[in-house]
């Protein structure tokens, strides 16, 4: 059997004709960020494919000033404060790209959010960067993810080389040595518990009947002072993880709300143990279900979404910034 390694530099060196292509770019300078796309964004306008860029401000300058104007012309800019809003929004932004263009290679060039000071933030888009792997992994999409060495935490930089299986660091793509596939990173997400967030401000037992489940989220929203269109997200969020609850399992269980820290944090937990993924809402292709689709739906409509589960009950968090 190969080795990791031996697995990504093949992958690297010999995409498939459906096979996604992940690289991890760091750069050290605009002028090297520059050095870098060009040559990936010439190669896609070679063969016909359709070619997307996702960058700050000052890189999204950097780059589109050296690029020849047929190149400009053929590459769709887009602000990445609209494209990286959330994980489970982005999967779903770069999953319509993909079935947008039958028969046709797309490459993305992104920016992806690393924030510093949110361990919680870091920790989710550092998964989406991993399951990407996975959820993609049939699509034909060459994504090439840039960082800025010099602006990205050191601990948001190793997460690079984690989640990515070639990474380009200066010298050309490589396999990375320290890359981990998306079941593995899941597993260390499963160990470590969630973290503890004291009595909530309001508990509900969840019965058959969602349609008043429903109300009363709604109605706690309004306590809480969550606006409209947040309140309306969360009321989809707990409809879909109670509807999990009452379908899928043990059909008991209670969904605890908190306002905190510039969030609504909202728990659904069942009773039984069958949910433990991590990466539950993050496979995308039906394998999963009916309950595969509702946390589908849950990823795109919350912010950041955790899962963990034993003998003792699952538990699914969501957090909705406000």
């Amino acid at each position: 059997m190969p080795d990791r390694g031996t697995a990504a530099r093949s992958g690297a060196e010999r995409p498939g004709p459906e096979e996604f292509v992940h690289t991890g770019l760091v750069f050290r300078s605009l002028r090297a960020l520059a050095d870098a796309v060009v040559p990936v964004v010439r190669a896609a306008h070679r063969e016909g494919g359709r070619i997307l860029v996702v960058l700050g401000d000052v890189e999204r300058e950097a780059v589109s000033t050296v690029l020849p104007p047929p190149l400009r012309r053929a590459a769709e800019f887009r602000p990445r404060s609209a494209f990286y809003t959330a994980p489970g929004r982005t999967l779903a932004a770069l999953h319509r790209l993909a079935r947008s263009s039958p028969g046709r290679p797309v490459t993305v060039v992104g920016q992806p959010v690393l924030p510093e000071g949110d361990p919680l933030a870091l920790d989710e888009w550092r998964l989406l960067d991993s399951v990407l792997n996975l959820a993609l992994a049939r699509h034909r999409i060459r994504l090439f993810c840039v960082h800025d060495a010099g602006a990205v935490p050191a601990a948001a930089l190793d997460g690079v080389w984690r989640t990515h299986p070639t990474v380009s660091d200066g010298g050309g793509p490589r396999p990375s040595p320290r890359y981990r596939t998306p079941d593995a990173l899941g597993a260390e997400l499963a160990a470590r518990p969630l973290a503890p967030l004291g009595e909530p401000a309001h508990r509900i037992r969840i019965s058959a009947d969602l349609g008043a489940l429903r109300a009363e989220v709604a109605r706690l929203a309004a306590r809480l002072e969550v606006p409209g269109g947040r309140a309306e997200d969360l009321v989809v969020a707990v409809n879909e993880l109670a509807a999990n609850v009452l379908e899928h399992g043990a059909g008991r269980g209670t969904v605890a709300l908190w306002r905190r820290d510039g969030r609504v944090v909202c728990d659904v937990f069942d009773e039984a143990g069958g949910l433990t993924d991590p990466l539950g809402g993050y496979r995308v292709g039906g394998a999963l279900g009916a309950r595969g689709h509702g946390l589908w739906i849950t990823r795109q409509v919350c912010d950041f979404m955790e899962v963990r589960g034993g003998p003792g009950g699952s538990l699914v968090r969501v957090h909705l910034r406000l």
